[in-house]
């Protein structure tokens, strides 16, 4: 079971980086942004999908 919710993980941030990476950003917003999400890859993939898609 720890395995699918790593892989739900990893897929996920995976989507979050190609939806940074097709944004409209600054190129140093998007680095910082991918940079959150693989540091922190459940934190910082919620925290892209509730604010930074805003921004």
């Amino acid at each position: 079971m720890r395995g699918l919710l790593g892989l739900l993980i990893l897929v996920l941030d995976i989507i979050a980086i190609v939806d940074v990476l097709k944004s409209s950003m600054d190129t140093g917003k998007k680095a910082l942004w991918i940079i959150l999400i693989i540091i922190l890859p459940v934190i910082g993939m919620a925290l892209y999908f509730l604010i930074g898609k805003k921004t």
